[in-house]
């Protein structure tokens, strides 16, 4: 199928060093030579966005020679990528990255002065690895022959609210990335978007929140109605499970929007949950292709997904470190003003809940929540809640899901899981399956999680060649 525009979207991993940016560069390169206008989106080197986290955290407790230190090394990793792509010591792009390390010394330094870290300062200095990344990939690709110019999130026309760390982009954001976007693709420019990041209005960075750089690359994929978005990966699309947990996982080759959102919300690392929104809006096609295979086809994510009644379970995932959160308190619980503060109190915390499920008789609640969170919330729940209520923690535990849009309306699937978990004496300590049955959820004890995760893996067929999709 031949297309006009792509939106191709390439990771850390992708992007970790020369080698990885050039061969990143000659796949974009592949689909320019072909005719298609593309829009290159990048993340960050892999592992500097959490050097940026480290080294702020180093400076707001008061130690700047390691954050300096960690600043060296970046400085150093960035001048040896630029000097191995091609690019003289005293070349635009190695000038640039000269001035940005510098900016971020700057602002390194500002927080510790301060000893304090602002969401906003987090995010500028957040941002720098991606802004980093970006002339790096244009200067591959103008290495490969192609016109390429390297623009920020803000710059490429992504207008956020204030909410600092997990920003979402404004309704006349589209308007303006197409505009921004199009003129250069018009002019037969590549563009390199710094992604990840957005700025306010009035024009500070903000970042889209942990995986953001798949919400750029769809943000843009909507705003220049790109064909399809590609989320080049190091794995050949999405999986069945986990490869390193169940050797004979697959590929899946079509989802639908709703669950690859469930797959990631429940803990695969595919995508950022909210990424498939914008596409969902305009029914633009995600792709998720492998970068050491790139003839093949990957996960194809739309609309509709096929329906195959053999395999109503496309794939089986978990979220490991997980607590439950247990509150108990005769009679009090059946009073619905006490449920309500209760999640409010969490709400206030702004923590995600996994699972919720609350007894009959209503005198227990039970939330399962990532264990980062565990603290916090017991403290929001003995800060806001009745001196009647009994709240413990119970750590070590995990949250398996199994999704597929084809357990609508087919009788069996939980008994099938049920049963794949009995047969490996998995004790079920909660259950929770939403009503619009994409998924069915259980906490079980984390030691159990590998084995577990087989065994429904197994329980449901997805090591085998589903139907005719080979």
């Amino acid at each position: 199928m031949a297309h006009s525009l792509l939106v191709m979207k390439f990771g850390g991993t992708n992007m970790q060093d020369a080698a990885a940016i050039r061969h990143s560069a000659s796949l974009a390169a592949r689909s320019i030579r072909e005719g298609v206008k593309v829009v290159v989106v990048v993340s960050a080197m892999a592992g500097v966005t959490n050097g940026l986290l480290r080294l702020a955290e180093a400076a707001q407790g008061g130690d700047i020679a390691s954050a300096n230190d960690e600043i060296a090394a970046m400085r150093t990793r960035h001048f040896t990528a630029a000097q191995d792509l091609g690019a003289a010591p005293d070349s635009a792009t190695v000038r640039e990255i000269r001035e940005l390390h510098e900016t971020l010394r700057q602002a390194v330094y500002g927080v510790y002065l301060l000893r304090e870290l602002t969401p906003r300062s987090r995010d500028l200095i957040v941002a720098f690895g991606e802004r980093l990344s970006a002339p790096l990939m244009a200067l591959a690709l103008s290495a490969q022959g192609h016109q390429a110019h390297h623009l920020t999130g803000g710059q490429a026309g992504i207008v956020t609210d204030e909410h600092f760390g997990n920003a979402r982009p404004l309704p006349g954001s589209y308007e303006r990335v197409g505009d921004r976007l199009g003129g250069l693709l018009d002019a037969g420019i590549t563009p390199v978007v710094a992604g990840f990041m957005g700025e306010n209005e009035e024009g500070a960075i903000t970042t889209l929140g942990r995986g953001g750089t798949d919400f750029s690359a769809t943000i843009i994929g909507k705003a220049l109605h790109a064909d399809e978005v590609w989320a080049w990966k190091d794995v050949d699309g999405v999986m069945s499970a986990d490869p390193r947990v169940v050797p004979g996982a697959r590929n899946i080759e079509r989802l639908s929007y709703g669950e690859v959102m469930e797959l990631a919300y429940f803990g695969a690392k595919v995508l950022h949950p909210l990424a498939v929104t914008p596409l969902q809006e305009s029914g633009i096609p995600l792709r998720v292709k492998s970068a050491a295979d790139p003839d093949f086809p990957g996960t194809l994510v739309g609309l509709e997904a096929d329906p195959d009644p053999g395999h109503p379970v496309k794939a089986v995932t978990a979220i490991r470190n997980v607590s439950l959160i247990n509150v108990t308190g005769a009679g009090v619980l059946g009073v619905p003003e006490v449920v309500a503060s209760l999640f409010a109190a969490i709400a206030r915390e702004n923590i995600t809940l996994l699972m919720v499920s609350q007894s009959s008789s209503m005198s227990n609640v039970s939330l399962a929540v990532q264990s980062a969170d565990a603290r916090r919330t017991l403290a929001a729940l003995r800060g806001g809640m009745m001196g009647e209520l009994r709240v413990e923690e119970q750590p070590g535990v995990a949250v398996l899901a199994i999704v597929g849009a084809g357990m609508r309306g087919q009788k069996g699937v939980a008994a099938r899981l049920f049963s794949a978990l009995a047969g490996e004496d998995v004790n079920i300590l909660m259950i929770s399956q939403g009503s619009s049955e994409l998924n069915i959820s259980v906490a079980i004890d984390a030691a159990e999680v590998d084995t577990a995760t087989r065994a429904v893996h197994a329980a449901f067929g997805l090591g085998q060649e589903a139907g005719a999709t080979a």
